[in-house]
């Protein structure tokens, strides 16, 4: 079982600051330290920091909700932070969130790589196309772009990234003291990309890094969002409601992945899993009730519009939620609907549930945790989780104190890590230089 652990670079969730047990230093270094030191205790594949490029104005077309509620603001850097987080570790891979829509290829390539370098193999690349309007407003645009335009960006970014990490082969250092000799230069090539979103002459002013590409994750869950993880994605991110519908998407990305010539055994789907462990059943349903008394049902409101890029305030909030077309990110959209679909919520009762949801349904005692997190490997739902906190550092404090060992005692989660990459940790093999070209589309 490969664990990953999602957390924000500022507060968590939606009221997850409202907390008890919540630390308030989330602009502060040691804050971060505490949290690295405590995932690659429980030997963490992978720490992962979403973000976003702006303060969401996408409820009742205003900036204030989002500071009110603390939905989705504030947002730290990711790279900083994870460079916080590596000067305390050695084994935790750490991936950032990073847009396509608005970083050019030589920068993503040359920030990546050089922390790869540094961090001795660990880094990831969450590759997002940017899902709300704000966030185009913040780069010269009026409106974020449709999603193809979106997709169809991203997969010039990431193919020129890529031959940039390639412009340089493994043995180009040479440091030759007696010869005078640095490098070898027929060993380094120009990269000439030229396409209709972006162009790059390159190469790289960076060596080929350890892992050859970073860690490559993707969530996207529309049909083109599917197909670009399919191509690229190491680890695949998602979220479902159900076994039922984790298992379906399982068979489906695995399918998508042979589809374009890859061994679907070198891609990893981790879906998310909020877990709140108690010493019962009961007893985790009660902490998980009284964390979502302290969720307004406007914070969730004003998450959820964030999440799907729509001002919910100009329908009936105390009627259904209707179609609302394309939206920001599909796959929250998606669960949503089918979770008030089923229990009949108005959007309003939609906003109290979405901010203080479990994803993964994973709420109980120790051994109701691990049996269901064991019977969705069994069942091919997942290859392992993406272990999201209601608060920090406390959840993830209480995660590895009382799961991780039963995890470990049964066999399905490693006692120290076997490997030095963030590759390694999930059994991925090294790219071969020039990989780029199974897995770019072809025009």
């Amino acid at each position: 079982m490969h664990l990953a652990a999602f957390l924000n670079a500022g507060p968590m969730g939606t009221s997850g600051w409202r907390h008890p047990d919540a630390d308030p230093g989330f602009l502060t270094a040691d804050y971060y330290r505490h949290v690295a030191k405590l995932l690659e205790a429980a030997c963490f594949d992978l720490a992962f920091i979403p973000d976003a490029l702006s303060v969401p104005r996408s409820l009742g077309g205003s900036f204030a909700p989002a500071v009110q509620w603390g939905s989705g603001t504030p947002r730290l850097d990711p790279l900083v932070i994870l460079g916080v987080m590596a000067g305390v570790t050695e084994h935790l891979g750490l991936a950032a969130t990073l847009s396509t829509g608005y970083h050019e290829p030589f920068h993503l390539a040359r920030a990546l790589a050089t922390f790869d370098h540094v961090t001795n193999g660990r880094a990831g690349w969450n590759i997002v196309t940017s899902f709300q309007d704000a966030e185009a407003q913040n780069f010269g645009q009026s409106a974020l772009p449709p999603r193809e335009a979106r997709y169809a960006r991203a997969e010039e970014v990431v193919s020129a990234a890529a031959q940039l990490w390639d412009s340089w082969d493994d043995e180009t250092l040479q440091q030759n003291k007696r010869t005078g000799e640095f490098g070898l230069a027929s060993k380094v090539r120009s990269v000439n990309f030229h396409g209709d979103f972006v162009s790059t002459q390159g190469p790289l002013n960076v060596p080929r890094m350890p892992q050859g590409y970073p860690l490559l994750i993707q969530a996207g869950a529309s049909p083109s969002g599917r197909d670009f993880a399919a191509r690229w994605a190491d680890v695949i991110f998602c979220s479902h409601e159900s076994l039922a519908s984790a298992t379906a998407f399982y068979r489906e990305m695995k399918r998508r992945v042979a589809d374009h010539g890859r061994d679907p055994q070198q891609v990893r789907i981790l879906p998310a899993a909020t877990v709140v462990v108690g010493d019962s059943d009961a007893d985790a349903q009660q902490k998980h009730r009284a964390f979502a008394e302290r969720v307004h049902p406007l914070a969730g409101l004003s998450r959820l519009a964030y999440h799907v890029n729509v001002d919910l305030t100009r329908y009936d909030l105390d009627g259904p939620l209707p179609d609302l077309g394309e939206v920001g990110v599909q796959g929250h959209y998606d669960e949503v609907r089918e979770f008030a679909q089923r229990e009949k919520l108005s959007i309003r009762e939609i906003g109290r549930w979405y901010g203080a949801r479990t994803e993964g349904n994973m709420i109980g005692s120790v051994s109701t945790i691990v049996d269901t997190m064991e019977q969705w490997l069994e069942q091919d739902a997942a290859d392992g989780f993406m272990i999201q906190a209601t608060h920090l550092p406390g959840a993830f404090r209480e995660f590895v104190r009382y799961v991780v060992p039963e995890l470990q005692r049964r066999g399905l989660h490693k006692t120290h890590y076997q490997g030095a990459t963030a590759r390694a940790h999930f059994g991925l093999e090294r790219p071969a230089r020039d990989a780029w070209q199974q897995r770019a589309l072809r025009r």
